[in-house]
């Protein structure tokens, strides 16, 4: 099984998650994103080289090079776990399809072994890579940011064109299941309008049931620090309560899909 020997980068490990897929989870985390999103709560996974970063004032090397038996040695350990409820592997980052052959090989690895497999990413990659991983993939965790390409392109770097008609694509496949994820960041996605745009677009994808507004928050902002680098968004306050029961609302209204608040 050649599979088992692919390398790849990651900086972490989570055990035990119950976020990023269903049941309780182990989420790998990859080095490598082609985005430079102005709130992004992993900073440390955008550069794909290993990194130095300063942690309650002490140095810590970010990135490891691993196989995927190694990392699969890790995943095996909670076996049971995920069969009680429903759980398995998720790959995050960073964006795991920088590392396409890793991360297609680290998927085929767990549904060779009957664990079931779910993706956090923006779909930001030629379509031929996405298709050769969605045979090992049960659940595709889609960021869809903005519908608004210019605006998208402000604050992350990238228009979305490309991601939209990937969604468009991995939808039409029917050949994994496929949430949509919304970052919900004022000043940038955080409106009834913004957001009633994106749930009728993807309540036009075929198959997709379910999205997820994910609420701003500051928990990484120590970490530019800690990288040599300045935080973009130090005067955004993450959104009350209220104005994110205002906008599943406004996804209720606009959509027949099921809506919920983190995740």
């Amino acid at each position: 099984m050649e599979y088992l020997q692919t390398k790849g980068r990651i900086f972490d490990i989570q055990r035990y998650s119950i976020h990023d897929g269903t049941g309780i989870r182990t989420i790998c985390f990859l080095k490598g994103c082609v985005l430079r999103c102005k709130w992004c709560c992993n900073p440390e996974s955008q550069e794909y080289g290993i990194q130095e970063m300063m942690v309650r004032g002490k140095p810590k090397i970010i990135g490891r090079d691993v196989t995927v038996a190694e990392v699969m040695e890790t995943v095996e350990k909670d076996r049971p776990y995920y069969a009680r409820s429903g759980g398995g592997l998720t790959l995050s980052g960073g964006e795991s399809l920088c590392q396409p052959e890793f991360s297609r090989d680290l998927l085929h690895a767990a549904k060779a072994v009957g664990i079931n497999t779910a993706m956090e990413s923006m779909a930001c990659a030629k379509w031929e890579t996405i298709e050769s991983i969605l045979p090992y993939l049960d659940h595709y965790l889609m960021d869809i940011k903005h519908m608004n390409g210019d605006k998208h392109r402000k604050f992350t770097g990238k228009s979305n064109e490309l991601m939209l008609e990937n969604a468009r694509k991995i939808a039409a496949s029917g050949r994994t299941r496929l949430s949509i994820r919304v970052p919900v960041v004022p000043t940038f996605s955080d409106t009834p309008e913004e957001i009633r745009a994106i749930a009728q677009f993807a309540d036009k994808l075929p198959g997709v049931e379910d999205i997820y507004l994910l609420p701003y928050h500051r928990l990484g902002q120590d970490k530019y620090e800690g990288l040599g680098r300045t935080y973009e968004l130090p005067h955004i306050l993450p959104p009350e309560q209220e104005r994110m029961q205002e906008l599943k609302r406004t996804v209720e209204e606009n959509s027949g899909l099921k809506c919920q608040i983190g995740g």
